[in-house]
């Protein structure tokens, strides 16, 4: 009787291997639903637009973008968390949910590590300094020193974790008193800063560098430890004025947690051949972002040695979580 069932324990096992191996092979058979925690616009939004149309090209099935903006992704991460586990549901995001949102707040109805499948890392971003000309300041000194002769006056829009974390740096570091104002993404702030409803903002340079371009921004710095290829007159805010600042995200996609491992072995090849297409690597370039190829297990040890460094960067910032 034991000869029998351990025969009948390992059919059972090759065929549910063989199912798995199969399922695969045809998969993607209907549309994928890819959620994005940002608004259309956004750097997510955009990269997640660029790599879902050639992923629909290349398999002929619809990619549809899913936008779930506001609560700093949270909404966004647990839908996707909860979503099947089939490969039908994707969750294109940055380190604002993966990394950075277990410090920002008390609880959270995800964990960024046990309820998520990663497929693969995307690009890495930083964000511009930029102000609205009619505050009229020109560079990030004349900005600290306004913001201290008038303390508590000037504010600064957040549309992501990165950009909250960004202005919260910056007050800490320069020592000076300045209020930050939440939105569901940044393309909003963008929006309310080009209106003069705030004062400054650190932001996406998808979201803002066509309106530098156009004169209805001033970029001052860039948050990251070396200057854009894109605007290499502008400094990094560390050579502008405020010596060690730099804090610079990521983006990746990833899967429910039990997602089949050759869904998301499919979906990383795809995905990194799409990233590694001259045309496609040449825009994103040109939007601000530095692409990141790599593996599930890469990804992975990402966001596990992302979560203690945001950590670390959210309490020197003064950031209390919520």
């Amino acid at each position: 009787m034991r000869a029998i069932h351990r025969i009948l324990v390992l059919l059972t096992a090759t065929l549910a291997v063989a199912s798995l191996t199969a399922y695969a092979q045809t998969y993607p058979s209907k549309p994928i639903r890819v959620i994005v925690p940002f608004s259309a616009g956004s750097a997510t939004d955009v990269l997640t637009r660029v790599v879902g149309a050639k992923m629909a090209e290349a398999w002929g099935q619809q990619v549809v973008v899913d936008n779930r903006p506001g609560a700093s992704g949270i909404i966004a991460a647990e839908a996707a968390a909860k979503a099947p586990a089939d490969g039908y549901t994707l969750f294109f995001t940055s380190n604002t949910t993966q990394a950075a949102n277990p410090s920002l707040f008390v609880k959270l109805p995800y964990d960024p590590v046990k309820d998520f499948a990663p497929i693969a890392p995307l690009a890495t971003a930083a964000n511009l300094l930029v102000v609205s000309p009619s505050l009229g300041v020109s560079t990030v000194k004349d900005l600290i020193q306004l913001a201290k002769a008038h303390p508590g006056k000037l504010n600064f829009a957040y549309g992501s974790s990165l950009s909250r974390t960004n202005g919260e740096m910056f007050k800490s570091m320069a020592g000076i008193d300045i209020v930050g104002v939440p939105y569901k993404s940044n393309p909003q702030g963008v929006t309310d800063l080009i209106a003069g409803h705030v004062s400054m903002m650190f932001t996406d340079t998808i979201t803002s560098l066509h309106h530098v371009k156009a004169g209805k921004l001033a970029a001052l710095g860039i948050g990251s430890g070396k200057r854009s290829t894109l605007l290499p007159d502008i400094p990094t805010v560390a050579e502008a004025g405020v010596p060690g600042y730099e804090l610079t995200g990521w983006l990746g996609v990833f899967a429910p947690a039990g997602t089949p491992d050759d869904i998301v072995a499919k979906l990383n090849a795809e995905i990194n051949r799409i990233l590694n297409l001259p045309d496609i690597r040449e825009r994103l370039t040109q939007q601000g972002l530095d692409v990141l190829t790599g593996t599930p297990a890469q990804l992975g040890a990402l966001v596990r040695s992302e979560i203690p460094k945001w950590a670390k960067v959210i309490k020197e910032a003064g950031i209390k979580p919520e």
